[in-house]
């Protein structure tokens, strides 16, 4: 369980980031981290086009009723392509707020269309005095910036909340935005689904035991084992996967981040509570999480567009892809079998959130994510729990998506029921306050 230095309810303090910021910062402030990461073999950022076409498509589709003639805030800025989809809507004024150095290349930019004296000499004349550049983080006191009708971002990062960039969101839409205002993005669902992965979690296991050997060139390593596997199976697997894998299907919906009412504190400690039933009988190495954006405006604007973008393992692939979190000891499950139990992230002091997660076959009650184990739980054959911190990501780029007609599930070691599954599942979905189990 968290530690009491990890946890904000037991010390009654958020974890700051003011240590993390300067890396944090000078990260964005590449060129390259704006285009291109080459080593995933996948776009990012700009040259995501799943991400960029979905916000220009959000802006440019609501950009009579929210964008034009109006003032909007652009938090995060990056290199600016959001304002300038903003502009391109009819935005009166855009204030691009940019904490990093990429802020004064973004300037360069609106300075070649503010100096040219002629449109025809201008290099993107459509800019021409509509971006205010601001250098600085959205929550430096005194900005230069009045209430706007309109907020853009992307400040989302793997499992929708790394990097605590959403906090700032938040804070921008408390400080800034008018009454009924327009926010893009408007929600973030959160989705969690079992997986089976055997050579994933193998290879992962094969990392730990090269610290269980009794003489490596003379030395004994094996005192450092068990801190090796937890550190090993800590950290959460970015990358995509095949949805074939998944044992169960994702939660209809999600767990919905709503931008326009969710709370700082919620955003900072949420537990996500699940409950599949297994399509397959198989091994449960783990929970597999993704995310979906709508960009819906306020219900103020009942003849807006929604647009939806999903990160999910059977979608047109991101730069976020999506992110594993492996048991330490896998859990056996029979088709039709009910998964249930819970997900806790709590934001740490690295841009973050330390998770916590309990995942359960079959009946019983859930202990209490605030609860610390006990030895108890060591006991408890249908039950597992694992805790990974989310800024220590691995990686895993070895799946590329294949149409196969002849593909059958026992191939991933997952296998059909003999007959079809009663798809209805009524389970409560109770914690144990005393962390006494009921089997």
């Amino acid at each position: 369980m968290l530690s009491e230095t990890d946890d904000p309810l037991v010390n009654g303090k958020i974890p700051s980031t003011e240590g993390r910021d300067p890396a944090y910062f000078s990260y964005y402030a590449m060129l390259q981290h704006q285009v291109v990461f080459k080593h995933s073999r996948t776009q990012n950022m700009l040259q995501d086009t799943v991400r960029t076409s979905t916000y220009r498509s959000a802006i440019l589709l609501n950009g009579p009723l929210c964008f034009h003639d109006k003032l909007v805030l652009d938090v995060g800025a990056g290199s600016g392509i959001l304002s300038y989809f903003a502009v391109q809507a009819g935005a009166q004024k855009v204030y691009a707020v940019e904490a990093s150095q990429m802020a004064e290349k973004m300037r360069k930019l609106v300075e070649a269309a503010n100096a040219a004296e002629s449109e025809a000499l201008a290099k993107n004349a459509f800019l021409k005095d509509k971006i205010e550049v601001i250098q600085a983080k959205i929550e430096d006191p005194d900005l230069p910036i009045p209430k706007v009708d309109t907020i853009i971002s992307e400040p989302i990062g793997v499992l929708l909340i790394h990097e605590r960039m959403l906090e700032s969101y938040l804070y921008a839409r408390d400080t800034y935005l008018k009454p009924g205002g327009t926010l893009f993005p408007s929600t973030g669902s959160i989705f969690l689904a079992p997986f089976s992965d055997a050579a994933l979690w193998s290879e992962t296991m094969a990392k730990a035991r090269f610290w269980e050997q009794p003489s490596f060139y003379g030395v004994d390593l094996s005192a450092l084992y068990s801190d090796a596997k937890d550190e090993m199976f800590g950290m959460p697997v970015v990358g995509s996967f095949d949805p074939r894998t998944l044992i169960a299907q994702a939660n209809p919906g999600g767990y919905v981040v709503d931008f326009y009412t969710v709370t700082l504190e919620e955003l900072q400690d949420m537990t996500i509570p699940f409950i599949w039933q297994a399509s397959y009988t198989g091994i449960v190495h783990g929970i597999a999480g993704w995310f979906d954006l709508h960009f819906s405006p306020p219900s103020s604007v009942p003849t807006g567009n929604t647009i939806a973008m999903s990160t999910g393992p059977a979608a047109e692939r991101t730069h976020w892809q999506q992110v594993r979190f492996l048991l330490k000891e896998p859990l056996a499950v029979n088709a039709g079998q009910t998964i249930q139990g819970w997900m806790r992230c709590v934001v740490n002091e690295m841009r973050s959130y330390t998770i916590e997660a309990e995942i359960m076959v079959g009946e019983g009650q859930l202990t209490n994510p605030t609860i610390p184990l006990t030895s108890i739980y060591n006991l408890d054959f249908n039950r597992r729990r694992g805790k990974w911190r989310l800024h220590e990501q691995t990686y895993n780029y070895n799946y590329y998506p294949q149409s196969d007609n002849l593909f059958r599930p026992e191939y991933n070691c997952l296998y059909e029921p003999e007959h079809p599954l009663d798809t209805t599942v009524v389970v409560e979905n109770n914690f144990v306050e005393d962390n006494q189990f009921i089997i």
